[in-house]
């Protein structure tokens, strides 16, 4: 058995512009895990976060001639499609409606992320601090800032007028603050 094959960014990159299939397949064994975790932390249900992530490498082989390395690394790039396609996924009609019988969790965190990446936001203690807010705060942060609603969105989605999702939302801030402080 030989030496598993490594690639630079920039060979990578190269190889998956000229439709190269093993690099692709590199690729997706080397970045599929660190990508799952970044969606399923916004998605937050499993089967739905593997269908995005078949999504962003189909999206990632399409779009492979976009990339400009001089704007960023490919694992940003990725990310960013990524993220894009959860947050899609999140404001799509038919998600909305899957979620309207759902109930907002009780924890932002349930334990059952992947174990390949895990953001900075754990080592931080940031979940832990969320998890100390009032309930209303405590939703309208996993809204917001875990799952990537904008205020708008979360005032149609709790019922709640923007204003009083804004002021909510600013005084969880300023109360994480000090907590993490």
């Amino acid at each position: 058995m030989g030496t598993a094959i490594t690639y630079t960014e920039q060979e990578l990159v190269a190889l998956l512009k000229n439709k190269d299939q093993n690099a692709f397949g590199y690729l997706y064994e080397r970045y599929s895990g660190a990508l799952y975790s970044s969606i399923v932390q916004i998605v937050d249900q499993q089967e739905l976060a593997n269908d995005v992530l078949q999504e962003v490498f189909v999206n990632i082989w399409r779009r492979i001639e976009t990339y400009d390395a001089a704007k960023g690394r490919l694992y940003t790039w990725m990310l960013n499609i990524a993220r894009n396609a959860s947050i899609d996924l999140l404001r799509s009609k038919g998600f909305q409606n899957s979620k309207k019988n759902a109930s907002i969790p009780e924890n932002v965190d349930d334990g059952t992320l992947g174990t390949a990446f895990q953001p900075d936001a754990n080592n931080i203690g940031l979940k832990k601090a969320v998890q100390q807010l009032k309930e209303e705060h405590r939703i309208l942060i996993d809204l917001a800032y875990f799952k990537g609603y904008t205020h708008e969105e979360i005032a149609e989605i709790t019922k709640t007028p923007l204003g009083t999702v804004k002021t909510r939302i600013r005084s969880a801030l300023t109360q994480m603050r000090s907590l993490l402080s």
